[in-house]
């Protein structure tokens, strides 16, 4: 097994009597935003990895730089604004804001010196040796610079806007995350004007890796980097002037959205005025070339308001995430993972009528490995069918030219009653699902954004169709978005079902966000922000009782992330008791696994693969009955008390044993890409014993040994 490094010194736990701590003890309780950085050392870990295809793993890489811009743009500007505020309450953990932000700077410093290492050490050799190179500008031959100062000339300069420092020239304001330079120079211009200092913004417009032409190329793939390019031809854009340095930099700024909601009477309005803002937020973090003098740094620190922790210096381009472009434009699918086709359930399959095999039996779903498309095809099937009445579902995220959202919109040019309710401020997503709910509104859909203050995260669809003289309801539930893209990426688990309590509670929860009224009355499905949460916390206090009546009692539960203090404290005292707790966690786990007289029956893995771990499972053994359900919320402090989620009962024996042999019991045989959280916040990989099976859960997933539809 391989140990990721630990994000903080292990803290004593012992009171010095050999007891066990107090369960508010700050000791065992991880903090968010460092368990945050080791979910992301292990996204970059398997850039590393020789058995991952080598464009995979730049990937990855490039995964780990967007994961950091946002935990920036959105986590440490969080924090920046509470320390700004005065605000110094201390979470579970102990760590004040500014303990946090040290913290959190030592651990951010060590991650980008890493992410930078694997670049320069594995990556650009292994691609160089594989036929793709990208040639810095101290290594172009004559030929080449010759073709790059043409396409310098031609393509770049036009669209570039150079600002000289003056009285009448002020520091320009730079957008969140763009490549710009920072350029010294002596002499004066044609003006008599000499700052010494000039910014150069690049425009997003233009492509940050250039491939060279054939005749002008070493290897068959070769590349040069817009930033080399501009550096290259500095000289250029200041004619006259005598050029004494040149350095990138990136500035990440303050990406969070925030709307009064008692001072918004049109939330879409509300929410296209604050949009642009998103580019000119306070700023969080400055990158600048590790070469960069360290007047000009500091220069740049005082103009954006930060601190020394908040410089990263780096050994490559600045905008690191752009090296994705890479990947598409290499053909060389012997570098990739070889393409997956999901499998479709035969009962489902091409000519299926979706809706009477609903009326026939309940299915259970499991994406990527089974294939999204029944889903799009119920809509749209539903869209057509003279007998189906309403169609009203919620979206939180989906494509660009969503077939849902055609499928919508053909249903109420059809007449149909059709209802959505468009989670407006799902984070990054708030442009595109304003167009979206415009488009809708205007095929003569009814279009809500649900509660203000309480985002709708729930994955419902309800189909309601004449029967004879009845009136029948179709469900449609998941734990992922209504995204045919992230659908082949991010493992989910959907339900398609006719059950009429299921379908009565789908039917009451859009009424509720539709409308006004008391909470709804719910036979099988637990909501948030009113049950799920006592019904959690009721479901573990059930399993403690039973251990410490000496009975069997286990919890198996996975997510994305796990930090809600009491439902933590909780899983502590059914360990104490004896009951057994297995835990998937992808990304954020505040609990520490593992403490003696505490969480020595808690095992906590994170599982990263090929496909993102997006589903969340609860499984209980109840006294023997096994109790399982899928929802769409994580055990954290926003999923259960501020947002609209459900979680369904699989009340199937049949479905509920494949669904706990596919989302639990598999994964913990995994010894290829899963981590085990240690009592010290660190990771352990984990790895085939020499001579042993190597068991990669997902890879058995595709090949279909889960089991198949249910």
């Amino acid at each position: 097994m391989q140990s990721a490094p630990s994000p903080s010194p292990v803290t004593m736990l012992d009171n010095g009597a050999g007891t066990p701590p107090a369960l508010d003890d700050p000791g065992l309780y991880i903090n968010r935003e460092l368990s945050f950085l080791q979910f992301n050392r292990r996204v970059l870990a398997l850039a590393g990895l020789p058995e991952v295809p080598l464009l995979e793993r730049l990937r990855y890489l490039t995964i780990s730089s967007t994961n950091l811009d946002e935990f920036f743009e959105v986590r440490v500007a969080g924090l920046k604004q509470k320390e700004a505020y005065g605000v110094t309450r201390a979470g579970p953990d102990g760590l004040s804001v500014d303990e946090q932000l040290s913290r959190i700077s030592t651990a951010g410093h060590a991650l980008v010196d890493e992410q930078y290492r694997v670049l320069n050490d594995e990556l650009l050799p292994a691609l160089d040796d594989e036929g793709i190179t990208i040639i810095k500008r101290n290594l172009w031959t004559a030929g080449q610079r010759t073709w790059v100062r043409r396409y310098f000339q031609k393509q770049v300069l036009p669209v570039l806007s150079p600002v000289g420092l003056d009285p009448s020239h002020p520091f320009p304001r730079l957008l969140n995350k763009n490549l710009n330079f920072i350029v010294s120079m002596q002499g004066k211009d044609a003006f008599g004007r000499n700052s010494g200092i000039a910014i150069v913004q690049v425009p997003r417009c233009l492509p940050r890796l250039i491939a060279l032409p054939e005749e002008e190329s070493p290897q068959p793939f070769t590349f040069v980097l817009l930033s080399s390019v501009v550096h290259a031809h500095i000289g250029d854009i200041f004619p006259g002037m005598r050029i004494k340095g040149c350095h990138q930099f990136r500035i990440t700024r303050n990406s969070d959205l925030w709307v009064d909601p008692e001072e918004v009477d049109d939330l879409l309005h509300a929410l296209k005025g604050e949009l642009p803002s998103r580019r000119y937020g306070d700023a969080v973090r400055l990158e600048v070339a590790d070469n960069c003098p360290s007047e000009q740094s500091a220069f740049l620190l005082h103009r954006f308001g930060l601190s020394d922790d908040d410089l990263y210096r780096v050994n490559g381009p600045v905008n690191l995430h752009r090296m994705a472009a890479l990947i598409d434009r290499v053909d060389r699918p012997d570098l990739k993972f070889t393409p997956f086709m999901p499998r479709t359930p035969k009962p489902l399959g091409k000519g299926a009528l979706i809706l009477e095999e609903m009326a026939r039996r309940d299915i259970l779903l499991h994406h990527p490995f089974e294939n999204f498309s029944p889903v799009i095809e119920l809509v749209r099937q539903a869209a057509a069918d003279p007998d189906v009445l309403a169609i009203k579902q919620t979206l939180y995220r989906t494509s660009d030219d969503s077939p849902l959202v055609n499928a919508l919109v053909e249903a109420a040019r059809r007449g149909k009653e059709v209802t959505v309710v468009v989670e407006l401020r799902a984070r990054f997503d708030e442009a595109a699902n304003i167009e979206k709910a415009t488009r809708l509104q205007e095929a003569g859909a009814n279009v809500v954004y649900g509660v203000v203050g309480y985002k709708t995260h729930a994955k419902m669809l309800l189909i309601v169709r004449r029967e004879g003289r009845k009136l029948r309801r179709y469900v449609h539930l998941g734990t992922g978005n209504y995204h045919d893209g992230t659908a082949r990426i991010y493992t989910d688990f959907g339900h398609l079902t006719s059950d009429k309590a299921v379908g009565r509670d789908v039917h009451r929860l859009f009424l509720s966000l539709t409308g006004m009224g008391d909470i709804p009355r719910l036979d099988r499905l637990l909501d948030s922000p009113f049950r799920m949460y006592d019904r959690v916390l009721a479901m573990i206090a059930r399993e403690q009782a039973a251990a410490e009546r000496g009975e069997e009692a286990w919890i198996d539960a996975r997510m994305n992330s796990l930090s809600e203090e009491t439902v933590i404290q909780a899983l502590y005292e059914a360990s104490q008791a004896g009951v057994r707790i297995r835990l998937l966690v992808r990304g954020i786990c505040r609990l520490r696994p593992g403490v003696s007289g505490v969480s020595e029956n808690i095992e906590v893995r994170s599982v990263i693969g090929r496909f993102l771990e997006h589903s969340r499972v609860w499984a209980f053994h109840a006294g023997g009955e096994q109790e399982a359900f899928c929802a769409s919320a994580d055990w954290m402090f926003r999923n259960l008390h501020r947002r609209v989620e459900v979680a369904w009962p699989i009340t199937d024996a049949k479905m509920r044993t494949r669904l706990r042999r596919e989302a639990i019991d598999g994964y913990f045989e995994d010894n290829s890409q899963a981590w085990e959280l240690q009592p010290d916040g660190s990771y352990i990989h984990c790895r085939p014993p020499e001579g042993g099976v190597r068991v990669a859960w997902q890879e058995r997933l595709m090949e279909g040994v889960g089991g198949g539809s249910t």
